[in-house]
């Protein structure tokens, strides 16, 4: 259970992706977030962090790449 809207760790954002939302976590699907989230000019990545925060989007960025690891 969370007690967080957000995860908190590894785990529980695995679970947020792959159950609750059914998203395989690829290597494709994976590298591609990392294109997104390593690009800090992008627009979706711009957005992202002012919605979530640099703390929320670096943990998301460091996940994705546990994920491909």
């Amino acid at each position: 259970m969370l007690t967080s809207p957000f995860p908190q760790n590894f785990e529980q954002w695995r679970h947020c992706i792959t159950v609750e939302c059914g998203i395989p976590l690829t290597p494709d699907f994976v590298r591609e977030r990392l294109r997104v989230w390593r690009n800090p000019e992008l627009e979706e990545t711009a957005r992202f962090r002012r919605l979530y925060g640099d703390a929320h989007w670096r943990a998301v960025k460091a996940w994705f790449e546990q994920a491909l690891a």
